[in-house]
Parts: C-alpha cells; sequence; structure tokens
C-alpha cells in the first residue's frame, strides 16, 4: 500500500523562493493564491508557466467528485508531502469527511464505490505507479465500464500531470502548506466542510466552464511529442497545456537540447514506452546523435556529448520515475548543489514533464 501523509519522510526544501510581484499577481488571477510551489518554480518561465495551468485546471469531462479522488490517489501514489496534504486539506474543506478520505487512502474496496468507481480509482493508482506502466487496454476497459472516451482521456490527463505536479513537488521538497492544512482541520475548515455538500450543485455550474477555442489540430500536433498532444485534441485546454509544457521544455536554452531529449528517452525505456524513446530518438536526430551514441547514452546513462555537469542528470532521470522520497531529494539536493539552482530547476521541471508525458504515451500503445 502507498504511504500515509504521516509516513513520508521529507527533506528541507531545495530551491529557494524567487520574487516575481509580476508573476505572483497572474498566479493570484488564476489560482486565488501563491502556493510554495509557485514559489520555487518563479524563475524557469515554462516550469512556472506549466505549473500554475496544472493548479488552474479545471476539468471538463470528469466529476469534482472523481477529480478530487484522482488527485488525492496519485499525490499518494508519489508520495508528495506537499501536495498530498494541500489535497486532502482542500477535500475536508469541500465537505469530504476523515472517513471517507482515509478509506480512500487504505483501500478503495472499503471506500463505498461501485464496481465502476472501483475500476477509475484502480486505474488511476496503476497509472501514477506505473510498475508496470497500464497499457491502453486499461483505458479501453474504462470505456467499456461506461466511461465516455473523453470523460476517460481526462481522467489519463489528470493523472498524468498530477504526477508532474507531485514531482515538482517531491523534487524540490517543497515545504508543506501547513496553514491551510490546519484550517481545514480547524473550526472555521470544519464549518465550511459541512455546508460544503449543499452548495456542490452551484460550484459543480463554474466547474464546466466553456473551454476556449483550440489551436488548429496541425499546428497543435507539431512539435515534440505530438502524437501525445494529438490524443487530447477532444479536451482543448488539456492539449493546449500540454503543448505548451512540451515547447517550452524543448525551447528553453538553459539545459542543452540534446539532454532534455535524452532524460525523455531513459524515462521512456525505464517505462518500456517504444513510443517515447522513439520520438525522443527523433528529436536527438537535429543533435546529430548517431543511433549508436543514443543506445550507448540509455544503456549507460552518460554520454561524450554532453557536459559533466549534463551528464549527472541521466542517472538521476531514471532514478525519477520510482523512487523514495528521502534518497531521490538527497541526490536532487547533490544535483542542486553542483548544477546551481537555474540548470537544476530545469532539470526538475524535465524530469517531472518527461514522467508525464511518457505516463500519458499509455493512450497510444
Amino acid at each position: 500500500m502507498a504511504q500515509l501523509l504521516d509516513e513520508i519522510e521529507w527533506g528541507e526544501p531545495i530551491l529557494p523562493t524567487t520574487a516575481d510581484p509580476a508573476w505572483e499577481a497572474e498566479v493570484r488571477r488564476r489560482v486565488g493564491r501563491v502556493g510554495e510551489i509557485d514559489k520555487r518554480v518563479a524563475a524557469n518561465r515554462w516550469v512556472r508557466q506549466a505549473c500554475v495551468d496544472v493548479t488552474s485546471l479545471r476539468p471538463s469531462q470528469i466529476p469534482p467528485r472523481l477529480f478530487n479522488i484522482a488527485l488525492l490517489v496519485t499525490a499518494q501514489e508519489n508520495s508528495c508531502r506537499y501536495c498530498y496534504g494541500a489535497i486532502r486539506a482542500s477535500m475536508k474543506i469541500s465537505g469530504y469527511s476523515e472517513a471517507f478520505i482515509r478509506q480512500i487512502e487504505r483501500d478503495a474496496d472499503l471506500a463505498g464505490l461501485d464496481a465502476r468507481d472501483r475500476a477509475f480509482t484502480e486505474f488511476c493508482r496503476n497509472l501514477a505507479r506505473a510498475r508496470p506502466r497500464p497499457a491502453k487496454q486499461a483505458f479501453e476497459n474504462l470505456v467499456q465500464l461506461g466511461f465516455p472516451n473523453a470523460m476517460a482521456t481526462e481522467i489519463a490527463f489528470a493523472i498524468a500531470m498530477g504526477c508532474f505536479y507531485n514531482r515538482i513537488g517531491v523534487l524540490t521538497a517543497c515545504p508543506p502548506e501547513r496553514g491551510f492544512e490546519r484550517f481545514a482541520n480547524g473550526p472555521l475548515g470544519r464549518a465550511i466542510g459541512t455546508v460544503a455538500p449543499l452548495v456542490r450543485p452551484l460550484t459543480t455550474l463554474r466547474w464546466r466552464a466553456t473551454p476556449p477555442a483550440t489551436q488548429p489540430t496541425a499546428e497543435l500536433v507539431s512539435g515534440p511529442f505530438g502524437r501525445v498532444v494529438a490524443t487530447l485534441t477532444e479536451l482543448p485546454p488539456a492539449a493546449q497545456m500540454m503543448k505548451a509544457a512540451l515547447d517550452g521544455a524543448f525551447d528553453s536554452p538553459v539545459l542543452s537540447h540534446a539532454v532534455k531529449a535524452l532524460m525523455f528517452a531513459v524515462v521512456g525505456r525505464s517505462l518500456d514506452c517504444s513510443y517515447s524513446e522513439g520520438e525522443a530518438r527523433r528529436l536527438l536526430e537535429s543533435d546529430c546523435l548517431e543511433s549508436a551514441e543514443v543506445d550507448s547514452a540509455i544503456s549507460s546513462l552518460t554520454s561524450t556529448r554532453l557536459s559533466a555537469e549534463e551528464s549527472r542528470l541521466l542517472p538521476w532521470v531514471r532514478d525519477t520515475v520510482h523512487y523514495q522520497t528521502a534518497p531521490i531529494q538527497n541526490r536532487t539536493r547533490a544535483i542542486a548543489a553542483e548544477l546551481g539552482g537555474s540548470m537544476a530547476l530545469e532539470a526538475i521541471g524535465v524530469a517531472a514533464l518527461a514522467n508525464a508525458t511518457v505516463r500519458l504515451a499509455m493512450l497510444l500503445q
């Protein structure tokens, strides 16, 4: 069973906060408040944009109840103390009982769920855990159980981006939002939770906002990992979010294009995703890496084409696929000390995005 909240070891923050008043104003406009993660990723434009896109996401297909369960299960499986605590607190304020939350945490079969909801929860756990990564058949099973295709796709996307955000939290050792957690468990938080079920139908109307117009499909799916983005064309905001993150990551000059593509290749190989590894190889053609050089880099987790500092990222990114929290935070702390804050932050973003992208690629195979 995945760890419970108080069982997760959590170190001191790895990255400092960065003050950016203009960006903080944008976060407040979109999310309502500036969280600890927002302060620690503010120095990198594409990473901070991807993070606020995740926190402002409002699904158009998944009912809020299932969405909250998916976020809770994903954060628990990824042992992210930051996200797990915040989601748990948010659910308490939204009217979910402590007993219900504990049942979800400990065993979905005890949570009063029917067969359809149990299959949903199992899918969430298996995709977040990825031991092994579920095949497309698992997605098709959800559809056969009555989840519309667009809803099942949005579920997979929510879990994948949950994995992205969880890894940002874990790999920065972001301090938990303890004030928010105390509020949720205090008298006022409990009082809000008591009335929340009465107003939930009204908030659900706001939840299902009309999706904005999307880019033309050909433009949307161009660029790195376009076939993964193409799986989201029924969900324009999700497709735009994924494309923006991938384009931003590979366009950024902080780390070399080659090391970023190799990091994706390593995660693809670790999760046995032939598409992701193949796409990473295609991207490496622009760096003039021969197939044999890529084979060697993936197998040995080093490359003469990379600087000594960037070479350290290949064995590290492999360890971000499946990890224990304290050891991976210790390794990340050492990486950050050697690379410096700017390169370390981008490496954390790339590792998180590679893990999300390769998990979402289960929709292809």
